[in-house]
This record gives structure tokens, sequence and C-alpha cells, in this order.
């Protein structure tokens, strides 16, 4: 493959003292081709001072771009001192038109701009009180081609800076709006990210829960209840496939998007959350109202999962004991409450079975489940997307509290 010719440039000084010098060589060259006009000075006399004026103001756009005000100031003091001695007119004004082009092109817009205004006026005056006098008369009319001139340097060049400014903020417009979709997406990549995290937290420490309460039933009653075992080992059985299940829908996200994906658990499933609660030894008592159209789908998933995250806290922390979960929609809000009553120690109870934990360093000392640890915070999260509020906490009498309000119209982006 044939690589493309870079095109050669040459760099901006060079750029301008070649237009410097050609520009002298112009004024020079223009005025004494010229025929003179009657009673105009020769440019050898004061000292070839014509020849000075014109070569001066043709050099000094050599650094027009790094000092646009001082070359243009310079430019027309040379154009006043040439025209006001009376030297022969020509071509003597391309540096001062080329110096205004710069000064506008290159400045700051309002002040360049006032700066060429008042330079044009006082240039305006020098040139007509310099030509009170010129024979013949009809010869004032280069005096306003030099001003009309002069005034079209300036806009032009004032055209081109307005241009190079519109474009820069197109391009600076255009970088912002890059570097936004850049930061929408890896938001949205860290949105999904803890999207995925919350949804295997849930999945995985429920059925953890699960298994880890029928496995200690299964060890615990393995001698005394043998007839008991397949029970449990059935539930485990049950619970660890749907836990599958729900994994596999969950990182079906990271596949293909034609691949099957079961859809998320709702309040729809409830009852069978309830089961498996009741089989891990929880005495769940269901309070629910109906509600008078179905949730919205981020609604009723983030329900459900708080449901199954405070369950799981009360199998894990717990152990067996009374829970009251109730669900009340109202006209715009679902209100969900989960309590438990805490651990029961009645008089000459034995020690808590395998499927109970002893201690946790996370409970209150009242056998509640005060877990403040990645599940309420994750809950916390689920309800902060919908706009709603969480409050978690132990009873005073004993027990623990989970208190949730959803809207039923989330103002919030749930990422479910």
């Amino acid at each position: 493959m044939k690589r493309r010719a870079a095109p050669f440039r040459l760099p901006v000084l060079a750029q301008d003292v070649l237009l410097a010098l050609f520009v002298a060589v112009m004024q020079v060259q223009g005025t004494v081709a010229k025929p003179s006009e009657v009673g105009s000075r020769p440019l050898s006399d004061l000292g070839h001072l014509g020849y000075v004026l014109l070569i001066v103001s043709g050099l000094v756009l050599a650094v027009r771009r790094r000092w646009p005000v001082p070359v243009f100031v310079t430019a027309a003091l040379a154009s006043l001192l040439y025209y006001s001695f009376d030297f022969s007119d020509g071509p003597g004004w391309l540096g001062l038109f080329v110096a205004l082009y710069t000064l506008t092109a290159y400045g700051d817009g309002r002040r360049s701009l006032l700066t060429a205004g008042v330079g044009i006026t006082v240039l305006t005056i020098g040139w007509l009180v310099a030509a009170a006098d010129i024979e013949p008369r009809e010869a004032i009319g280069w005096v306003f081609f030099r001003i009309g001139a002069s005034v079209m340097s300036a806009a032009l060049g004032e055209s081109v800076r307005s241009r190079r400014f519109i474009a820069a903020e197109a391009q600076e417009r255009a970088e912002r709006a890059e570097r936004t979709r850049e930061e929408e997406a890896r938001s949205r990549v860290d949105a999904e990210r803890l999207r995925i995290a919350r949804e295997v937290h849930d999945t995985v420490a429920h059925a953890i829960a699960i298994i880890n309460v029928q496995a200690g039933v299964t060890a615990h009653v393995l001698d005394k209840r043998p007839e008991r075992v397949r029970e449990t080992l059935v539930a485990i059985e049950q619970t660890s496939s749907q836990a599958l299940r729900e994994m596999r829908a969950i990182l079906g996200v990271l596949r293909d998007s034609h691949d099957g994906r079961v859809p998320h658990p709702g309040l729809g499933q409830i009852d069978e959350l309830t089961v498996k609660a009741r089989d891990a030894g929880l005495d769940i008592k269901l309070e629910a109202t109906s509600p008078t159209a179905p949730p919205p789908s981020a609604v009723d998933s983030t329900a459900y999962r708080i449901l199954q995250e405070s369950i799981t806290n009360v199998i894990r922390h717990v152990g067996p004991t009374r829970v009251t979960v109730a669900l009340n929609y109202g006209i715009d809000v679902l209100e969900i409450r989960v309590i438990d009553e805490g651990r029961r120690h009645a008089p000459g109870d034995d020690a808590p079975g395998p499927h109970v934990s002893a201690k946790h360093p996370t409970s209150n000392g009242t056998g509640s489940s005060f877990e403040l640890g990645r599940g309420i915070l994750g809950m916390r999260e689920r309800c902060q997307l919908l706009g709603g509020e969480l409050v978690a906490g132990a009873l005073p009498g004993g027990g623990f509290e989970v208190r949730a309000r959803l809207p039923l119209a989330p103002t919030g982006t749930a990422h479910l």
C-alpha cells in the first residue's frame, strides 16, 4: 500500500517573512514604475525617506501575527508620514491593508475592532488633510479608495476571525459531546455491573441461606428422624436448581442478546418465596392489599428483592421465628414491611440447632437480624434508584423491621 505524501507547508514565520519581502518590493517597485504626479515629492528626498517608509511598512509584516497591534500602528504611522510629505502616490498602502486585516483576524474581537476603527479614523483625517491642496482634484479619489479599502480589510479580517471562532466552538462542542457519550457509556457499564452484583448477591445469598439451613437440619435429624432427610435433600436440590436458573438469567446479560433469558422475579412469586421460608423454619404471616393496577416491572422486581433479602437475613441471623410480611398498595406508593420477632429462647430450650447461628457479629444482642452490611445497602440503593426510601433497624421490644416505600410511578432510573 502506497503512502500518501504529506503536504509541504512552510512554517508560519517563514510565510510571513516572504509576504513582508513581497509587499516591500511591490510597494517600492510599483511606486517607482508609476509616473509621478504634478507637485509630488520624489522618494529620494529627505534622505530617501520615501523609500524607507515604503520598505518599513512592508517588512514590519514579518511579525504581524505575533504583534498585530504594533505592526498596524507602525504601518499606519508610516502611511501618515508618507502622504503628509507629499511623496508620489502608488501601491504604498499594501502593507497597511495587510496589517489591518491581521489586526482584526487575529485579535480578540471587540478590542481589535475598536483599535481598527480608531486607526482608520485617524488615517482618514490625516489623508484628507494631506490631500487638501491636491492637484488635479480628481486625484482625491485615491484617498477615498484608501479609506474604503481600509474598512474592507478590517471587515474581512473580522469575518475570518468570526468563522474561526465558530469553527473552534463547534469543535469544542463536538469534543464535549464525545466526552459526554463516553461518560454515559461508562456510567451505563457501571450501573449494569452494579445491577449484576445486586442480583448475584440476592440470588446467591438467599439460596445459600436456605441450603445452609436445610443441610443443618439434615445433620441434626439424620439419626433421630431419618424420614425427614429425604425432604430436606429434595428442598436443597430444588433451591440450588432455582438458584442456578436465576444465575444463568442474570449472567445472560453478558452473552449474546439472542440467548434465551427468563423474566426477572416479581411479587407473583411471593408464594413460592414464603413456602421456602417456611421450609427453613420461619412462621410467616403474609398481609397484602389488592393493587388497583399491576405495579411497574421495576417496582415489582425491586419489591420482590427486598422481601427476599429481608427473609434471607432472618434465616441467616435469627433462625426459626415469626415473621410478618405486609404489602400495602396505596394510590401512588407501595409500602413494604418485614418484621421478625427475634430469636425464641423459652426456658428449658436447648441451645440453638445447627441451622441457627448462636452468635453473629451483627446481632444486636436480642436475637434480631441487625444486618447493616451489603444486604441492607443493596436494598436501600434499589429503593433510591426508583425514588423511594428504605429504613431498617432493631425494634424496642426485640426483633427487627425493614420498611420500604416505593413510588408506583418511579422518579429514578432502575437498572433491573
